[in-house]
Formats: structure tokens, sequence, C-alpha cells
């Protein structure tokens, strides 16, 4: 490692460096960190062979806790501080900075100095050794095709300059994560980057968090504790196989998630919420449950994470949603009905033309013209449609508060002979008027939407996302919740309250 840093007189610009840091670098707050701990047996607090790992050190707040819970459960083994504090910062604390600024916070929280070979550290490490165990070394992305092959970054967006952060980060750029330390670890617990940039339109970005949680798997760690978005809950953008080993994983014993993530993140909005976790090595495979905590309800539920193809993630609609898997009388459910992306080859940004076939835009377009040459006909262009917005509810992030969805606003009613862009999705395709009607009155029921709500952790609603509303093949009337509640079973006051309490009325 190059240690020119530590060798040489060097006082980086600290506003540059903050300039400099991504979008991702979500900090993680002491009350959360000690959460986390609290998750792990605490006997290993007391255990001086314990070894812990940060991956993705951002202000060394993991370390930090680790290292005060050690220093209280150790006394009575190493009664003296000085020979306590040695140990704890040269045998068991080890952490890998995600950036050069991160580095320097971390180690001046864990060591009380951004130079742990200093004489202001709390320990003195030897000069050999300038970063201490707190480690930083700025490499390259490996670029094929325009994108690295550790992390899917976009080439246009970070082949940069040697004075920029490449956010080339050192624990998933490399095949044998084991050979940074030439060591076992017990526990390896952190809050990872969650994405970076993959060139993609309006600024698309490709999650990188989940890269994080398969490298410290294949350290084999006793316990592995990592905070990240839940929207791995429903897969997409890369998350499908991650999704599915994480759901088949009997290893993770608990799981507490939180729908709002400012509950985590006060100063952070992101869309679906955070979630973590622990991950236990040694558990049996005999024990399938996992303890689901919901943010904010004491008591969790102990149920298998793979009970569905996609995590419900509320602990109160699990019964409600087996309820209706059991009376609807059907195998066949929406997700099969519903058009993919695109449902007649034209993209968001398809510029409307002077005439040609009727089209609907995004709502500040309207209704205008797509030229028939332009279009791919999926089966959808002369029947009757329901068309839906590909993000209903774009601008809310906070999953805790009721979800409309739908309304008569951002919905359309499309004609035989009338396409859109891919800014809607045909949520159904009827031969008449009539029945279209009575499918968008099914769709607007309070009780359909929070079957939808349990499959959507972001704002966008693809076909995915109706795995759980039964499709009833035809649509012969007005559909109403008691109608649809007395069907499926739902006849329980508190569930029907739950489920008006989740979902807004149509406005």
């Amino acid at each position: 490692m190059d240690n020119g840093l530590f060798n040489s007189v060097y006082n980086p610009d600290v506003l540059s460096c903050i300039a400099n840091l991504s979008n991702d670098e979500v900090f993680t707050s002491p009350e959360i960190a000690n959460k986390m701990l609290d998750l792990l047996p605490q006997e290993l607090f007391e255990n001086p062979d314990t070894t812990f790992l940060d991956p993705a050190c951002k202000s060394g707040v993991f370390l930090r806790e680790i290292a005060k819970r050690l220093i209280v459960g150790l006394e009575p083994q190493i009664p003296n501080l000085e020979k306590r504090l040695e140990h704890i910062f040269t045998k068991q604390l080890y952490g890998i900075s995600i950036t050069e600024l991160t580095s320097l916070l971390s180690r001046r929280s864990v060591y009380c100095s951004k130079y742990p070979s200093s004489q202001f550290s709390v320990y003195q490490f030897p000069e050999k050794k300038p970063q201490g165990n707190i480690i930083f070394q700025k490499i390259k992305h490996t670029w094929q095709n325009g994108k690295c092959l550790f992390c899917g970054a976009s080439q246009s967006e970070y082949d940069r300059s040697s004075d920029l952060e490449t956010y080339a980060y050192q624990f998933i750029h490399i095949k044998n994560a084991e050979d940074l330390f030439k060591m076992k670890f017990d526990v390896i617990i952190s809050n990872p980057p969650y994405q970076l940039s993959d060139g993609g339109n309006s600024k698309s970005a490709k999650p990188i968090y989940h890269l994080f949680v398969n490298q410290a798997k294949k350290l084999k760690p006793r316990y592995i504790s990592m905070i990240i978005p839940s929207r791995w809950f429903v897969g997409g953008k890369g998350l499908d196989d991650f999704r599915k080993e994480m759901l088949n994983d009997h290893r993770i014993s608990k799981l507490v998630d939180y729908e709002n993530f400012k509950d985590v993140f006060p100063g952070v909005d992101l869309a679906g919420g955070a979630c973590y976790f622990l991950w236990e090595r040694d558990r049996r495979e005999s024990e399938k449950n996992c303890e689901v905590y919901n943010f904010g309800i004491q008591e969790p539920v102990s149920r298998p994470l793979n009970e569905f193809g996609t995590f419900i993630r509320q602990n109160m609609a699990i019964d409600i949603v087996k309820k209706v898997l059991q009376n609807c009388g059907t195998s066949t459910f929406l997700n099969k009905r519903v058009s993919a992306r695109k449902p007649f080859g034209l993209d968001t940004t398809y510029q409307p033309k002077e005439s040609g076939v009727p089209c609907y835009f995004i709502q500040k377009i309207g209704k205008k013209f797509a030229a028939p040459s332009d279009l791919i006909d999926k089966g959808y262009t002369d029947k009757w449609k329901f068309l839906a917005p590909m993000a209903p509810i774009a601008g809310q992030t906070d999953f805790s508060s009721a979800v409309a969805f739908y309304s008569d606003r951002n919905t359309v009613i499309a004609k035989p002979g009338e396409v859109s862009t891919e800014s809607f999705i045909v949520l159904g395709a009827f031969n008449t008027e009539e029945e279209t009607r009575n499918f968008k009155s099914y769709i607007f029921t309070k009780t359909v939407r929070f079957l939808l709500l349990q499959a959507v952790v972001s704002q966008h609603v693809s076909k995915d996302n109706f795995c759980f509303i039964p499709d009833l093949g035809t649509y012969d009337r007005i559909y109403t919740d008691e109608y649809l509640r007395e069907l499926w079973g739902i006849t329980d006051p508190a569930e029907c309250e739950y489920i008006d309490s989740r979902i807004r009325e149509i406005e």
C-alpha cells in the first residue's frame, strides 16, 4: 500500500473533499449503530478474540461504538486500561474506508486522531502502520464496454483524474477480499454505499449495496449486519438474484424494516425505506423463520422470508394476503394481464407528431399524436384500454403514510386506436368500454390497491407489482370494497380498518 500520504505533510482542503462526496454517502447515527449492535450476542464484546470489520467506513461510528463496548466488556480480563486499548485497537477493530475524507473522519472518531501513528492517537500505532487498522487505498475501476466489471459504474461518469475520488470501493473491487487483512473476522457490520450512476437517462443509478453483502458472505464471518435500502424486497434494477438469495437464506435471523427512510436517516429522502438484518453463519438449516420487526411496532413476528416470491414487509398484511390467495378461486393474477414497459414501443422521450395515431404523453403534454410507423402493436391498439402511469406516486417517499396510487387525474380509458408512450402501462385491455370501466372500478377499490402496495417499495409500478391481485377473468360489474372483502373473506373489522389506514381515498 502506498503510504506516501502519511510520510509527508499533507493537509487536504476539507471543502474540496466535502464537495467531492457522492450523494450515496449516508452517515449512520450512533443510535442506529447501537441498535444494530444490540442484535449481536452481547458476549462477543466480552471476548478478547472477537474481531470486527466495517468494510465501508464513513464516520467510523460502528467501530467507535464497538470500542466503547469492548472497553467495558474486557475490563475483567484486561484490567489495565492502556493495555486494553492496545489490544482492542490492534487485535479486534478493522475498517476499510470508502474515500480519503471518510478515512480521516473514521480514524478521528476511533483513534481520536486522523493519524494513528501520532502522539495524539489514543493508541499510538508504529510508523510502519500510519493508517492504523482503518485503511484506505485509492484504486481504479476496471472498465469493459463502458462499465466497471466489479460494480457496474459508468465509465463516462467515473473515469476521473487522479485528484478526484473514483468511488471504486476497495472491498468490492477485489476478487479475494480476505487478502486485505490476511485474517478471519467474527463480525462484519456496515452501512455500505447504496448506488452509483450507470450512465442511463435521468441520472439513472445502479444499486451496489448488495455487492457489499455478497462480498461479506464470501468471507464467512460468524455474523453480518448491514443497513441497506429496502428496495431489494421486490428486486428489479439488478436485484432479482439478490432478492432470491436473501429470501431463501435461512441464516438471516432478524430483519428490522423502516418504511420511511427518514426514520433512520433524518436528512435523507429515499423512497422505499431502509432495513437492517442479522445474518448468522452457524444457524441451523431447520431454523426457517426470521424475526421481522416493523418500525413503530414493538413485537416482532417470526415468519419465513420466502413465504411469497415478493417479501411482504408489514406483518399485519400477511393474514390479509393469505385470505385473498385462499379464497380468490383463481391461480391467475394481474401481473399476467398488465403490460410490460413500452406497451406500444414508444419511450418516454418520444416527441409528439403533428398528425397520426392519437397518443397519450406525460401529463404536461397530454394527448397528441404518434407516427404509425413508430408503433409496435403488442395486441392492445385495437382494444379498449385502462392506462395507468408508471410512476403513480411520484414525490411520495414515505411509505408509512397512506398511499393513493391511482385517480381520475392520472389514469386514462383509451379508445380503440389510441396509444401511449412509456409513461403509461396498460393495466387491462378489453373488447368493450363497459368492461374497461368495470375493471377500473376494481383497480380503484382500496382492497385492490392495498394488495398492490404489498409489492411496491418505490415510486414506480410495473407489472410484477400486481402479483397479489387476482385476475377475475371477466369484469361484469362495478366493484366495491364491501363486495371484494366479502368475496375474499376479509371480514375482521381490524383488518378492514388496517386496509383503510394504508390506502388513501380516490381524489
